[in-house]
């Protein structure tokens, strides 16, 4: 279902209009709370989709990463599941602001209903941000709307990649970013069900270890796992690298 942001619980003082790709997209998010920044723009700039082709944002938020792939790749559709309505809501808000309305439809619902909200492998592309912080790490965000962003509070990893599989075509393409000390969970939960996959590092800086990784293959086909070389984000002098501008600032691809 479609809504506007006066549906919402979230008036505009409670928000902050940011801008991604260089100005590209201009997307309206909670002021406090998760925010979303650069994983999201990696994570759509690692999706190999071509026009004409469907892509599932799982958790999708306001929006972000589907819309930064939509706004790269003419012609692509865009379908949203968000379990927080005002968030929900407010995505749809943003591809109406962004031009993009008709490319992207975005649906208040809980992943794990299956196919209560969408037909099983109905999509090319299914990619997540999902949360980082297990359930049973300790660790809280401050308030309820940033747990559920940040936390596996309801619907743990495995539950994320079991949605991801039910609504991907066969040989259609799983993408995630994710925080590194989780990758051995998320290749196991993937083995043997999704083969050929792909990780690409990210490093923070040169000598840094990776805090981040992104994780890409396609449904039931049997290739072996290759590890990228990654990008990194910043140079020694702190300043953005060339290939982390081409993605931020220019929507470029990333080459993975």
């Amino acid at each position: 279902m479609d809504s506007t942001v006066s549906e919402t619980s979230l008036d505009l003082d409670a928000l902050t209009e940011d801008e991604f790709l260089g100005g590209q997209l201009r997307l309206l998010q909670p002021r406090h709370g998760y925010r979303a920044g650069m994983d999201a723009v990696l994570l759509a700039a690692s999706v190999p989709a071509e026009p004409g082709q469907a892509v599932l944002d799982l958790g999708c938020g306001v929006g972000t990463a589907g819309l930064c792939l939509a706004r790269r790749v003419e012609g692509l559709r865009i379908t949203g599941v968000e379990l927080q309505p005002d968030l929900c809501a407010l995505a749809a808000e943003n591809a109406a602001r962004n031009g993009l309305a008709g490319r992207a439809t975005f649906i208040a619902g809980d992943l794990r209903a299956r196919g209560s909200i969408l037909e099983a492998r109905s999509f090319d592309h299914v990619i997540c941000n999902p949360p980082y912080v297990a359930e049973d790490s300790g660790q809280t965000s401050g308030t309820a709307r940033a747990d559920i962003s940040k936390r596996e509070t309801d619907a743990d990893l495995a539950d994320w990649i079991d949605a991801m599989l039910y609504w991907v075509r066969e040989r259609g393409h799983l993408s995630l970013v994710h925080r590194t000390d989780r990758l051995q969970d998320i290749i196991s939960l993937l083995t043997p069900r999704v083969g050929g996959i792909r990780v690409c590092p990210i490093w923070p800086k040169p000598g840094r270890e990776a805090n981040r990784v992104l994780v890409r293959g396609p449904r039931e086909a049997r290739a072996g796992m290759v590890l990228d070389p990654g990008i990194t984000v910043r140079d020694p002098d702190d300043q953005v690298t060339p290939d982390m501008e081409a993605i931020q600032r220019d929507g470029q691809a990333l080459d993975f």
